[in-house]
């Protein structure tokens, strides 16, 4: 018997659903239970061949995809673990993360390997596609061998669901590796239990109404734990049928999905639910025909219940609720949401929690608020009064991280002297453990697929090129990225540079940053400042002051 959690739900899953479809890559193939199964078999016997261990670490990189998720699945119950790298980060940051991670084995999709210098990243054993699973790397001839060798073994081996031969670790052992950020000064490595895992899957499993073979399309980086616990493992232990997007989620192809699979439950970014509001709603509700009928309570119920069910249509029509999370809702658009009855709820979560802090089923979530703290998980708010005084908001439970790996000072400026990680948010939690935040004090941005922006990042890079002493990046009211600069004035006057010039020369340099940076970090203008930003006692940059200019 697996006492495993997490193991076990996965195993069950897949013998309770033995031939149901378990994925789809949408509009192409697709893949029942039995067969991930099959595939999980095959590659536990190629990484025993390859002298793989419990605990060996295992990077995969690639877009939403049916072998994603049975690479991912194949390595958790192997007792490996799994480094989930984003796909949009350049050559540069996949080597550093695969180095940082120690990882043996490297699955990719085609497209991607050509980013990939095998001469860079030595320690690896071999690179498998993503596409198919065959051999990558040229200069991996052992590999070949062993290929030919598992294919045989596996060949010859009778699966059997009521035999499936999965490890059992230990609640506490490492599961995956998230790495939040790809360049080496900002990279941490956050390592997610066994025990993390499941606590998130177990959420799933009580608060949200997942049967088997309810349809979900995933469309949410994987390599983010968002997306991969509620667009993938959630519905995989619940049986459910998961559509993958492995093209470029554009809110097009998004909506086209949702009207074609009908998916049961819906996980997004605020970002496209504020883009169907400014693009669709709005206009229609600023006509002059819309304005004056809004006026009568009649009408304006009919209006209303019109947009209601267009919005759910929009959405495939047989959702259960939409889940946002990974960022704040605009406020205007939650109060419309709210307004028309229109079935959402707010998550809030982080990485390091991999992912859930609180949320609330559409039915019990309260305005303005991002949930109730979930099950196995407490909060606390740094302030002499939590219920009306902001504070920072700081957790403890099953869900949180164990640490950065190979960064224990890192770990230790996350964690308090007794033990609770510090969110980094700002907020209160009323007498029903329901939290609401008031403020970010961590600088991340969303990216348009709920990417992490790292607004240091890219200021680092900035801040080393000719003529500029110091930047902020924020992101405007289109949400795209923005630089505001101050220029060193001293070193353009020695050079006798006019305004013209400089803005000239920043220019050429948006373009040469935005070819080494990935897409959804790309800078879309850079904005001269006269003066110096305005700093606190210990000169850090009032980042506040600026980054809300643009909205």
């Amino acid at each position: 018997m697996i006492q495993n959690k997490l193991i076990h739900s996965i195993k069950e899953s897949i013998q309770n659903n033995w031939e149901s479809p378990a994925f789809t890559n949408y509009q192409k193939d697709s893949l029942s239970f039995k067969e991930v199964a099959q595939h999980i078999q095959w590659l536990h016997i190629l990484y025993k061949e390859m002298g793989i261990k419990k605990g060996d670490k295992i990077a995969l990189i690639g877009r939403n995809l049916n072998n994603w998720a049975v690479t991912y699945l194949a390595t958790v119950t192997y007792g490996a673990t799994i480094v989930p790298i984003l796909p949009d980060f350049n050559s540069g940051d996949i080597h550093h993360i695969i180095n940082h991670s120690e990882a043996s084995l490297l699955f990719a999709t085609e497209n991607i390997f050509n980013k990939i210098d095998d001469s860079k990243i030595k320690k690896i054993k071999g690179i498998l596609s993503l596409n198919d699973f065959s051999l990558l790397c040229t200069s991996c001839d052992k590999l070949e061998k062993t290929l030919k060798i598992a294919h045989e073994k596996a060949s010859k081996k009778i699966l059997d669901k009521n035999q499936l031969e999965y490890a059992d670790p230990k609640e506490n052992e490492i599961a995956v590796l998230s790495y939040t950020s790809g360049t080496s000064g900002f990279s941490k490595g956050v390592m997610l239990t066994y025990r993390s895992l499941h606590s998130n899957v177990q959420i799933g499993f009580d608060h949200i109404d997942l049967r088997p073979q309810d349809k979900v399309v995933s469309f949410l980086p994987l390599a983010h734990v968002f997306g991969c616990m509620f667009e993938f493992l959630t519905e995989f232990c619940c049986g459910c049928h998961v559509v993958f997007l492995s093209r470029v989620p554009t809110p097009q192809l998004i909506t086209k999905a949702f009207q074609e699979v009908k998916p049961r439950l819906i996980c997004l970014v605020p970002l496209i639910m504020e883009k169907i509001y400014k693009k669709r709603i709005l206009p229609a509700l600023e006509s002059r025909r819309v304005k004056l009928m809004l006026k009568v309570p009649i009408l304006e119920k009919k209006v209303y219940k019109k947009i209601r069910n267009s919005l759910i249509e929009t959405f495939g029509g047989q959702f259960i609720e939409v889940i946002i999370g990974g960022a704040a809702l605009s406020k205007e658009v939650e109060d419309f949401l709210k307004k028309i009855d229109f079935p959402f709820s707010i998550g809030y979560g982080m990485t390091e929690c991999g992912p859930l802090i609180s949320y609330s089923p559409s039915g019990k979530f309260r305005p303005h608020s991002c949930g109730h703290v979930v099950d196995r998980m407490q909060v606390r708010i740094d302030s002499k009064d939590p219920l009306n005084i902001v504070g920072e908001i700081q957790v403890k439970g099953d869900n949180v991280m164990t640490g950065y790996y190979k960064n224990t000072e890192a770990t230790a400026e996350a964690l308090t002297k007794d033990g609770w990680l510090k969110t980094g948010d700002l907020g209160v939690v009323d007498q029903d453990d329901v939290i609401y935040i008031k403020g970010r004090s961590k600088n991340m941005l969303l990216g348009p697929s709920g990417q992490n922006i790292y607004p240091e990042e890219i200021e680092s890079i900035l801040n080393n090129l000719p003529f500029i002493q110091e930047s902020i990046i924020t992101d405007d009211k289109d949400h795209k990225l923005i630089a505001l600069v101050y220029p060193d004035y001293e070193v353009c006057d020695a050079e006798g540079l006019t305004k013209e010039e400089i803005q000239e020369a920043f220019e050429s340099d948006r373009k040469i940053l935005n070819k080494n940076l990935p897409a959804y970090m790309n800078v879309s203008r850079i904005i001269l400042f006269p003066e110096e930003f305005e700093k606190t006692p210990k000169r850090n940059i009032k980042r506040f002051l600026y980054t809300e200019m643009y909205h």
